[in-house]
């Protein structure tokens, strides 16, 4: 139930629209009970052939034994008893069909809102997430939860739950209906709900867990979807088609076994509830029959009351589907809801500090460590490092040192687990997230580019900038020789991840995206080392022009490209082994100089 709750405060702000739906439902379900009130007018008074054409009682209610008497509300003249009835029909049905369909509307609105709202909340989550989440999560289990599992429930809370609304309302006027005719009969014929809850209850647990089980192979069926097709080429070149054929296979039958188990669960309430149902009208006609012969009951109200009990028995099925569908939805929710719990692991504090401006220094104090899988192994130990506004400090070291996480910790894609990143004195971790991350642009190796222009693809970070600035960042960055040659220029749409352009081209058109944010901290991760020689000169140039008068961290693999470089920092197994400049730690022979020497070697076997 919990969930069910959570559920529920997302309908809150929709109160009114809900409230309304449920006003109006009411009013479906008592148009149910006043048609019901009708019938053995019909059966006594309207087809017997000596009726009277005074007014009558169309309602009698013998437990309290009032009558409600239509003769001060009939229009003048209307005082035929079939006149009388026609239009009580002809006003339940009016009013019944305006109700239901406003009702249904309000609801699916309540519906399809709160869910949007739940959607969105859950991708913001996400969204805010730090790296670390990224890296343990698979895109297609996060897409299928907001996707998929918000699609069941959206099902629920809004299709479902205006027909529960209505079946419910219904239910409780045809009770209210068959009580005031015979409570006997209405007790005897009451004995299945007990039956029938128990049943629905033990159903609802188990499709709660068989909606689980699909909606997780949902979506594994998506990662697999997502990873095959995203790595297409990789597939191909490995001649793997029929592996992951065989693989989406495997999952496919085990959703298909997941849903046909759902479906066999489902299926099994309405015939049960039809049984019982079975056995309760044989009850009532043995009882009914003696009745009858004693004259304590007309044949009208019996058929009434039988026809009233078939009645009930529809939303007594219809709630219990609905209830199934309800338990699917839950079951959908658990998954939404984890990550929706899941912790955030950079997190604000209540009075963050804004940073203005950068003008000092970067520094790391005693910085360690360690990623929250794995707090007792420490990818970086003790680091000591003063990056001072306006200089070129390159990172080098074997691959696995933690170069990367080192960089990544300015803008707090993590968070350091011992010591302190400061930028001009003031601790990150007190810093209002959007004004750190203003201050600073990223350029990685694995180049990410949206499936949309060129041009937003270079304003993604300025999407107001000024068509003149988005030009300007693209020659300066060597991109616009290359993009002018394109059909659409500038409006050219580049695929997804920029599939649709070279590496270098991609590399241009991050590096325009970054000159266009104009931030004065860039970060250069390993930008050029996946490129090939007359690429890598062209995004020298450009890394260059867009270095100018900017604080730079470089991590660097080929360090032919950071000789110029204000500091050389030297990562070894987590720690700061060798710091200077390219000659000094050239002439200190360590780490530095053995590294150089066998990129040497390797470039002279290349060659």
């Amino acid at each position: 139930m919990k969930e069910l709750y959570r559920l529920l405060r997302f309908a809150r702000p929709y109160t009114p629209a809900l409230l309304a739906s449920i006003i109006l439902m009411a009013i479906v379900g008592a148009s149910q009970g006043l048609l019901i009130k009708i019938i053995p007018v019909i059966f006594d008074r309207v087809l017997q052939p000596h009726t009277s054409d005074a007014p009558v009682v169309l309602f009698y209610f013998k437990p309290l034994d009032k009558r409600l008497l239509l003769s001060s509300i009939v229009p003048p003249g209307v005082h035929n008893i079939w006149t009388m009835v026609a239009c009580g029909i002809l006003l339940c049905f009016i009013a019944k069909g305006i109700c239901d369909y406003l009702g249904n509307y309000l609801i699916n609105l309540v519906g399809l809102s709160a869910i949007m709202d739940l959607r969105q909340a859950v991708f913001d989550h996400v969204l805010r997430q730090d790296a670390h989440f990224f890296e343990n999560q698979t895109t297609g289990r996060i897409m299928s939860s907001i996707m998929n599992d918000a699609e069941k429930i959206q099902e629920a809370v809004s299709t479902m739950l205006a027909d529960w609304l209505r079946q419910l309302f219904t239910l409780i006027a045809l009770l209210i209906a068959m009580i005031s005719i015979d409570w006997r009969l209405s007790l005897i014929s009451l004995g299945i709900f007990p039956v029938v809850a128990g049943l629905t209850a033990k159903l609802g647990r188990r499709i709660r867990r068989t909606t689980r089980y699909a909606q997780d192979r949902a979506a594994d069926l998506n990662q697999i979807l997502q990873e095959s097709i995203t790595g297409h080429t990789v597939v191909k070149s490995f001649g793997a088609e029929d592996f992951e054929s065989n693989r989406f296979r495997l999952i496919n039958r085990k959703l298909r076994s997941g849903n046909l188990r759902y479906i066999a669960q489902q299926a099994l309430a309405s015939p049960l509830i039809e049984l019982f149902g079975a056995m309760t009208i044989v009850l009532l006609l043995t009882y009914a029959r003696i009745q009858v012969k004693a004259g304590t009951m007309s044949a009208g109200s019996f058929t009434t009351f039988v026809i009233a009990l078939l009645m009930v028995y529809e939303p007594i099925k219809r709630l219990t589907g609905i209830h199934n569908i309800f338990q699917q939805a839950l079951g959908a929710s658990i998954r939404v809801f984890e990550y929706l719990d899941y912790r955030q692991g950079i997190v604000e504090k209540l009075t963050p500090e804004r940073l203005s401006k950068f003008e000092e220094a970067i520094r790391f104090e005693n910085v360690g460590f360690s990623y929250p899988t794995a707090p007792d192994r420490a990818v970086l130990h003790n680091i000591n490092l003063d990056v001072n506004y306006g200089e070129v400090v390159a990172i080098v070291g074997p691959s696995g040192a933690g170069k990367s996480t080192l960089a990544a910790l300015v803008p707090r894609f993590y968070d350091v687990t011992a010591g302190a990143v400061t930028l001009d004195g003031k601790d990150v971790r007190d810093l209002r997230l959007s004004t750190l991350r203003d201050k600073i642009s990223i350029v990685a190796q694995d180049t990410f580019l949206f499936n949309d222009t060129i041009f937003n693809n270079i304003a993604y970070g300025r999407p107001y900038a000024r068509e003149e600035d988005v030009l300007s960042a693209a020659k300066t960055a060597l991109a616009d020789e290359f993009i002018l040659t394109l059909d659409k220029g500038y409006q050219t749409v580049i695929g997804e991840r920029g599939l649709k352009l070279s590496g270098g081209q991609r590399q241009r058109i991050a590096i325009a995206r970054a000159l266009l944010k104009d931030a004065p901290i860039l970060i250069l991760d390993e930008a050029t080392s996946q490129l090939d020689t007359g690429s890598e000169r062209l995004v020298q140039i450009a890394l260059a022009a867009l270095m100018q008068h900017r604080t730079v961290i470089v991590i660097a693999h080929r360090l032919s490209t950071i000789r110029r470089a204000d500091k050389i920092v030297v990562i070894d197994a987590g720690r700061i082994a060798e710091a200077g400049t390219h000659d000094e730690l050239m002439a200190a022979r360590g780490i530095y100089q053995r590294l150089h020497e066998l990129q040497h070697v390797d470039a002279g076997a290349e060659a």
